[in-house]
């Protein structure tokens, strides 16, 4: 499918520079002194009446992964709302790391997958698991007696810089958590100030069901999220189980799964979607490729202008997935994308 108000690689690319140029000169607490004489100036994604935000998964390619740097990266990229992944906070909370290189880990679990595994693989792979076994048990005990006061804490550095957050993301809704776990990723996203938790969708309506029980206790609703499984009756269970079910709608990989006409899940489903990740991904028939907004085959103008005109009000999140070019960073690419987003709604 063809982009009908597609906005050309090089007017992407030249928008985004001035963009660039003018988020610099943005002044706050977290990026330097505020000019004499002058109140701080704060970032304002709202464009047209729309809430462009980030997943801050995005930023998983800088070399500081604290809360402090993550806001840094928000800030430096003129974005005011945001899907906070869950190990910045909780780390802040003070929960321990992990002994595990995750990516490490996914890569031996990939290669098992695939059949490729040598003998001291697999045993890598074992030794990793039960640490991961032993890990996990350790971090339920924790999330079942700490604080909200750590919690609170973050909140309010992000909201004192301008910053809201409107989902979080923790690890804790998964079949294997406890109930404990999965009130205490409740009661995290509430103390942040979210309106929703994400996941990805477990495929279990057993846990869906599960999930929204819990999550009424709290006033909180969950977005699920799917790749390329997703289709126009993918969420429709979940749906029907409960009011604090909803989607968390990623458009780019609705179009990789090859659906054809993306942007009448926004329109069917507008008042249960909580939020929607946004990226350019290439129909089955092109490849599926993930690549620099623009390039693919994702109405990303179209359903930004869709959301605008129809007063839509669930947030726009900005997920970084294509490969960063040479010389960039993730803050320069996503705020290239917040670009893209300003000229699909101008």
């Amino acid at each position: 499918m063809k982009n009908t108000t597609h906005l050309s690689r090089r007017k992407f690319l030249g928008s985004s520079a001035t963009l660039i140029a003018g988020t610099a000169l943005v002044s706050h607490p977290l990026l330097g002194a505020v000019l004499p004489g002058k109140a701080p100036m704060f970032p304002n994604s709202v464009i047209k009446g729309v809430q462009i935000g980030v997943i801050t998964y995005s930023f998983r390619s800088m070399p500081d992964q604290s809360a402090a740097a993550t806001l840094r990266y928000v800030l430096d990229c003129g974005i005011n709302a945001i899907e906070l992944m869950g190990d910045p906070a909780e780390a802040f909370a003070g929960k321990s790391e992990s002994p595990v290189d995750r990516r490490a880990y996914y890569g031996l679990r990939r290669a098992r997958e695939g059949g490729e595994l040598t003998g001291d693989q697999q045993q890598e792979l074992e030794r990793m698991e039960a640490q991961l076994a032993s890990y996990n048990k350790e971090v339920a005990q924790w999330r079942e007696k700490v604080s909200m006061d750590k919690f609170k804490e973050l909140r309010k550095m992000y909201n004192d810089a301008g910053v809201s957050i409107y989902a979080f993301k923790p690890a804790a809704f998964g079949s294997d958590n406890t109930d404990a776990e999965i009130e205490y990723g409740f009661r995290a996203a509430k103390t942040l100030g979210a309106g929703h938790v994400t996941l990805e969708h477990p495929g279990d309506y057993a846990q869906t069901k599960r999930l929204a029980t819990l999550a009424k206790k709290y006033n909180m609703k969950i977005g699920y999220h799917g790749h390329e499984q997703q289709t126009p009756t993918f969420w429709d269970v979940a749906l029907e189980q409960s009011p604090n079910n909803g989607l968390n709608l990623d458009l780019g990989h609705y179009v990789a799964a090859g659906n054809t006409n993306p942007l009448e899940i926004i329109k069917s489903k507008h008042d249960r979607i909580l939020s929607m990740h946004i990226k350019d991904r290439q129909s089955p028939a092109h490849g599926k490729g993930n690549l620099i907004w623009g390039s693919g085959n994702t109405p990303i103008a179209e359903a930004l202008q869709l959301m605008r005109d129809n007063r839509y009000t669930f947030p726009a999140t900005i997920e970084l997935e294509y490969e960063i070019p040479e010389g960039s960073d993730a803050v320069q690419q996503v705020t290239r994308c917040l670009a893209y987003c300003k000229d699909a709604l101008s």
